[in-house]
């Protein structure tokens, strides 16, 4: 489904469409058109994924719904990649065969992709064509440069898009960090050049926005658990986001240097372990081991690191907690480690693990603990000072729940930003020429993974499994005679409800005398409408439960007619 086209706009213009990501941290997908509005080429910005919560029962992961650009797809020129995050690339293995087009990235990012598709989807083929570190390239009618950021993982970019129609400085994830644990600081020279050249719109991460001041460095994060580790004498455990490979650099020296053995557990971690080691950001000498060598070692000369900083409930440190891991065990006296902080939503599931490990006598130590974590988004004093680099005419704040970005816009507008442009996903910006301001929206939505199958957030079975989680299920099973009798007893399963009503009645006894009400209530001619003797039963066993209960579950008739 295409968007409403512009009446009598036939000079070419720059416009900027999010999917994703604009109004919510996670899902980031954002579309980029240049050309006139019947005739527009495009490109897409990432194309990640967010995670489910309660809300969502049974779903593994949440995509952005690309009806929009599928309308426009024999019009879109490539998917650039800006980093290697789940929530910036985890979509493309799903999604990527909706748009069939060539994907941009640099050489980190481009091999943890291909890792990722190797795990997933052996012997598919995806055409990743790697881009150097700093690299400028064309793609359609667009003029892109990668520009170097720091941020929590290696190689994340800032992109300059370079069209007729202004220049726009998409800043993706990124902070200000002068000694980052990999790779290079954020290129100031480089922003400052671009600022120079003249930034017609910056698009500016959000994330940080409520908080003063500038983020700490990564490598203090490396001094403190360094420390840590030397003030434990049992067994300590890490866990931080896998992608983090500066904290795993940092984590894996700090046991070198403090006598331990290093273990490795969760699938998540050994893929981005081999990756960095390929392309040069951990060294393939660096020493550990499976999780299946941790007991066999001294409790008081291992460091384990684990998947699971957020919670997941099939991640290492969940299983840990739980007792359920085959092979690691903590014990009262172990320490663990969160080297991250919550993700909005996971603050229930973080609180699970925490509170599992506490039963077990684990001391935990979180970031208010101690400084064992750094955000990888810039703070007001790191907006403030890209602000100052690129001198932009409009900023768009991107990446970030609402009160994130209204709060981004009215920091900026404080600091001398000409004109702030509010927008969420689904709003279609135009860049320029011109003023800068909403022209149209588009269609936006979710989609689930659920299991092996895509499905969109708007069908029914997600639906149900919230209301099968409230208030249980009823299935009912009659069957008539031709002549509209009873051939047999009415039977009922139910599932989820409570099985005793006080202490002669059971449930099920209550529903089936409800039921063989209904049945008697219809006159015996009237039977054989099958859609009529569906909604008696149902309507009948529903009203039944509520009566005692006060609760209606879901019902579902099985009617046989012989």
């Amino acid at each position: 489904m295409a968007a409403r086209k512009a009446k009598g706009s036939t000079d070419p213009e720059l416009v900027f469409v999010p999917l994703g990501g604009i109004g919510e941290i996670g899902m980031n997908c954002y579309l980029y058109g240049y050309g006139p509005a019947d005739d527009r080429r495009w490109i897409m910005i990432d194309l990640g994924l967010t995670f489910p919560g309660e809300q969502e029962p049974g779903v593994d992961v949440i995509l952005p719904d690309l009806k929009f650009i599928m309308g426009e797809r024999k019009n879109l020129d490539g998917i650039i990649l800006t980093h290697g995050h789940e929530d910036h690339l985890g979509a493309v293995i799903d999604l990527w065969p909706q748009l069939r087009v060539p994907i941009y990235a640099t050489p980190f990012t481009a091999g943890l992709l291909k890792a990722k598709i190797s795990e997933e989807r052996a012997g598919e083929k995806l055409p990743i064509k790697e881009i150097p570190l700093k690299g400028r390239f064309t793609v359609g009618p667009f003029d892109l440069e990668f520009v170097t950021v720091a941020h929590s993982i290696p190689e994340s970019n800032a992109l300059a898009i370079r069209t007729p129609a202004g220049l726009v400085f998409h800043t993706a994830d990124w902070k200000l960090d002068p000694t980052p644990a990999t790779g290079e600081p954020t290129d100031e020279k480089r922003i400052r050049e671009l600022g120079d050249e003249g930034i017609d719109v910056l698009v500016c991460d959000s994330t940080n926005a409520l908080r003063d001041g500038i983020s700490p460095s990564e490598s203090a994060v490396g001094n403190t658990i360094k420390q840590l580790i030397k003030e434990a004498n049992q067994c300590v455990a890490v866990t931080t986001f896998a992608s983090n490979v500066g904290r795993v650099r940092a984590v894996a020296e700090a046991a070198e240097e403090c006598g331990r053995e290093l273990v490795i557990a969760g699938r998540a971690l050994h893929r981005i372990i081999s990756v960095s080691q390929e392309t040069g950001y951990l060294s393939p000498k660096l020493k550990y081991h499976d999780q299946d060598a941790f007991s066999s070692l001294p409790r008081n000369k291992v460091v384990a690191l684990l998947t699971g900083s957020q919670g997941e409930q099939r991640a290492a440190l969940a299983r840990v907690a739980n007792k359920e891991h085959p092979a690691v065990k903590l014990a009262r006296g172990d320490t663990v480690i969160f080297s991250s902080r919550p993700i909005p939503g996971n603050e229930e599931d973080i609180g699970r693990v925490l509170n599992g490990l506490a039963d077990q006598g684990v001391r935990v130590i979180t970031d208010g603990d101690a400084l064992v974590h750094v955000t990888g988004h810039p703070r007001r004093g790191e907006l403030e000072q890209m602000y100052a680099w690129c001198k932009p005419k409009c900023l768009i704040p991107m990446h970030g729940e609402a009160r994130h970005l209204e709060e981004q816009g009215r920091f900026a507008k404080a600091k001398g930003i000409p004109l702030v442009v509010q927008t969420r996903n689904g709003r279609m910006v135009r860049l320029g020429p011109g003023e800068v301001k909403i022209i149209d929206d588009v269609p936006v939505g979710r989609i689930y993974r659920d299991g092996n199958l895509l499905i969109n957030a708007n069908e029914d079975p997600v639906r149900q499994r919230r209301k099968l989680s409230a208030v249980g299920i009823v299935v009912v099973s009659v069957v008539l005679e031709r002549d509209g009798e009873l051939a047999a007893d009415p039977d009922c399963i139910i599932d989820g409800l409570p099985e005793g009503v006080g202490k002669s009645n059971s449930m099920e006894d209550i529903i089936l005398d409800a039921v063989e009400g209904a049945i008697e209530s219809i006159p015996r001619g009237k039977r054989k409408d099958e859609d009529r003797v569906r909604e008696a039963v149902g309507r009948a066993a529903r009203a039944a439960v509520n009566d005692v209960w006060g609760k209606k579950p879901i019902c579902k008739v099985m009617l046989t007619l012989l």
